[in-house]
């Protein structure tokens, strides 16, 4: 049978289409009669098919086992088929398995699946070659390319062979010829891609491959063979219809710089005039100008300025000199033109037409516009200086000016000319919300919170719907412990801005200050589905149902604070403390571990990760802790009195260097105590004793209000009487550490996320819009 195939010569891999008209017998079934092979085949392995039968004979006896001693024979089946392994006409076959399973199903696949599948195999080449050109990296993207090629020739071949010519995938055909010849032009293979796109150009099946002359033009143009890019890019505007402008436009671009390299300077100015004529744009504006130079022709030149300045930039015009991106170039190109002569003489001549029009308000709006552009550029003098230029205006225009001045100010927290600003804007305007709204800002700056409110109202009554005066005027009410008059505020305010942040943890908050816990609670729950994110208000939760009792439920909002914000020293407490509480010493080490590289100086840090090894039963690992604390911190008296305690129970011969450093300690700090008492008892009398009495007394309270040493003092350890390696008095533990028992603490309250904080909101969102009312 193998007499009958012939395998396809070896061809060359430029030619694309060799090969398309070789003869392959295999497939000819209209010869099959007069193949003795085939015939053969029929009669040994089918026709003479045994029947099937229940039982299954065994072969062990039919089949000769082959050694390695003797000559290997080989015996002929029930079915006339040669034994695997045997030697027939002198050739030895390989050994396979019994069943030649896979033999038999590829035999059976059909010739429409397989053309299917090898498509299929071709479609994603190409897209592996384009994803890799992407991503730079040419030499794959040209191999995917090659190897697409080689498919696409075998596919046309198979297609062929099992349907007519006209169900051939042109489609398919051209993308594979495009690509691999995109490749070897990405590759600098100029001569190759050339041949490629003309192989596609000269097919008359693909249609509009007319177009792709452009990319010839282009390759001879990196040839600097400038007649012949020339003479394809004119080739291809023949074969383009004028419906398609743009691409008409773009060659006509390409024709003319060709024409500037060759110093053909009156075709090119002939291009680009025809450009400017029916689709101006800044490139050809551009380069008409160069021509008319290089010829010296500077009246044309002027004329072709004129026409490229009238080309619209299609930007805002305020965006203009603003940066897109962050590329330096062109952050260096807009920070040179941004203030040039150009744009100043702009802007002058702009302010001056509209001036000497009788549209004189609209050139007061569009200096204030002006400064606003200043501060979206960041450039607050400007627009300081800017906005100074009202103050001698007339009244509406300088009670703007001066509302933005004052916010400015206010900005950078000169309240004093933020508060001058605002008596100016409100002299000028009394009925301006906006000037009102800040002046209120300034007194509330300095603790006149009743005043404040006066302007707040009188903002109100001028525009009810002014809602930032609404907010103040709440902030306000709650500074002045009038809780429900703040409450008002934030409810009223609540139903004209449904989903603000601000005003739903505002609300939370009063109900918190009002003691009402149920009612806050359902509040920042309202807050944590607008900000579902919001780590503060989340501690807050927790802190609520900590308050309440509920464990489990402040455990579950500490525990997603913590996971989108894993730096709040009181959330890492609080969770540490809760697993200490519950009994799972070792999964509360995590969090201290973590607060201890947030704050790497505080040793009780350090000294709670070690208490955990200890408590766990870990002592081996808790005394290295220990000692890699003594190590940080030498000074520390607790660590050395726990690693006293753990080595005796060990067995350590370096209890005695312990012991004898903590005793060198005790006996440090006792002189130093006895010496800060004995200096303040010979420096004061009696009524400064009683006064500074006094005075520690009134510090020991503040102190105690305080954030830091509120946590520190419930973080203490209060072990029983059976437990090991516990001070026998808190009173001899050091103050820079309590050993911690659980999350039974009077923790401070949190505030929200940074950006919805009282006081923050009493510094940022008490300033009005920049906008001019």
């Amino acid at each position: 049978m193998m007499q009958n195939v012939h395998l396809a010569p070896e061809t060359d891999e430029d030619d694309l289409y060799s090969g398309y008209n070789d003869y392959n017998p295999t497939y000819d079934t209209e010869e099959l009669e007069n193949d003795t092979a085939f015939q053969q085949a029929v009669r040994t392995s089918h026709g003479r098919r045994p029947p099937i039968t229940a039982k299954i004979p065994s072969t062990a006896v039919t089949r000769p086992v082959a050694t390695g001693y003797g000559s290997k024979t080989s015996l002929a089946s029930s079915m006339g088929r040669p034994m695997t392994g045997a030697i027939q006409d002198g050739v030895t076959r390989p050994m396979t398995a019994v069943r030649g399973s896979w033999f038999y199903q590829s035999s059976f696949e059909s010739p429409e699946e397989k053309i299917r599948q090898l498509e299929k195999k071709v479609n994603e080449l190409v897209e592996e070659s384009c994803i890799a050109n992407s991503c730079g990296d040419l030499k794959l993207a040209l191999e995917k390319a090659k190897d697409a090629g080689r498919k696409e020739r075998i596919l046309v071949r198979q297609r062929e062979q099992v349907t007519t010519p006209e169900n051939i995938n042109l489609d398919l055909t051209y993308s594979v010829l495009l690509n691999l010849a995109s490749q070897y032009s990405a590759n600098e293979m100029y001569a190759e891609a050339l041949t490629t796109f003309q192989v596609i150009v000269k097919n008359k099946m693909f249609s509009n491959a007319g177009r792709l002359k452009v990319n010839m033009g282009n390759i001879y143009l990196k040839q600097r063979n400038y007649s012949k890019a020339i003479k394809f890019y004119r080739m291809a505007l023949d074969q383009i219809p004028s419906v398609h402008k743009e691409m008409r436009i773009k060659i006509m671009q390409n024709i003319g710089v060709t024409f500037i390299k060759t110093g053909q300077y009156s075709d090119a100015i002939n291009s680009f005039e025809h450009i400017m004529s029916m689709a101006p744009n800044l490139k050809a504006g551009f380069n008409l100008i160069l021509s008319y130079f290089a010829v010296g022709d500077r009246d044309k030149m002027k004329k072709a300025f004129q026409k490229l300045i009238a080309v619209p930039l299609e930007i805002d015009e305020d965006d203009k000199y603003i940066s897109p991106s962050d590329d330096p170039h062109t952050n260096l190109v807009i920070e040179a033109i941004k203030n040039d002569r150009l744009r100043q003489m702009e802007r002058e001549r702009c302010v001056e037409v509209v001036k000497a029009s009788q549209y004189v308000e609209l050139a007061n709006d569009l200096e204030i516009n002006k400064a606003i552009t200043y501060l979206r550029q960041k450039d607050f003098n400007q627009a300081v200086e800017t906005l100074k230029m009202f103050e001698k205006k007339d009244s509406r225009v300088k009670s703007a000016a001066a509302t933005n001045l004052s916010f400015l100010y206010y900005l950078e927290n000169e309240f004093a000319q933020a508060s001058s600003y605002a008596d100016l804007a409100v002299n000028s305007d009394r009925y301006n919300p906006s000037a009102l709204t800040n002046k209120g800002n300034t007194v509330f700056a300095n603790g006149d919170y009743e005043k404040a409110a006066e302007f707040y109202k009188e903002a109100l009554r001028n525009d009810s719907s002014c809602t930032e005066a609404l907010y103040n005027i709440g902030l306000t009410y709650k500074r002045l412990n009038r809780l429900d008059e703040a409450l008002d505020c934030f409810l009223k305010l609540h139903t004209i801005l449904r989903n603000s942040a601000q005003v739903l943890y505002q609300i939370a908050n009063v109900y918190e200050l009002m003691e009402d816990p149920h009612q806050a609670i359902e509040w920042l729950m309202q807050l944590i589905s607008v900000v579902p994110t919001d780590s503060r208000a989340l501690s807050k939760l927790g802190e609520l149902y900590d308050s309440e009792g509920d464990k489990s439920q402040a455990f579950q909002y500490y525990y997603e604070s913590y996971r989108y914000f894993p730096s709040n020293i009181e959330v890492i407490e609080w969770l540490g403390a809760y697993y200490i509480d519950t009994q799972f010493c070792e999964k509360a080490i995590q969090y201290f571990e973590r607060a201890s590289l947030i704050q790497p100086t505080q040793v009780k840090w350090q000294l709670m990760v070690a208490s955990c090894f200890r408590r766990s039963g870990n002592y081996q690992k808790a005394l290295d802790t220990y000692k890699d604390i003594h190590r940080k911190f030498p000074e520390n008296v607790e660590c050395l009195r726990f690693l006293v305690r753990l080595c005796t129970d060990i067995g350590l011969k370096e209890v005695q260097e312990y012991a004898t450093k903590l005793k060198r300690l005790e006996k440090m700090k006792e002189i130093r105590e006895q010496r800060i008492k004995s200096g303040r008892d010979g420096s004061e009398g009696p009524r400064s004793r009683r006064e500074g009495s006094a005075s520690s007394d009134s510090g020991q309270n503040c102190s105690a209000s305080s954030k830091g040493e509120r946590l520190s003092a419930k973080l203490r350890a209060l072990p029983g009487t059976n437990e090991p390696y516990e001070s026998s008095s808190n009173k001899e533990i050091d103050a820079s550490y309590v050993d911690p028992l659980g999350p039974q603490i009077e923790r401070p309250k949190t505030a929200a996320k940074k950006r919805i904080d009282e006081d923050d909101f009493a510094d940022e969102e008490l300033g009005d819009d920049l906008l001019p009312e």
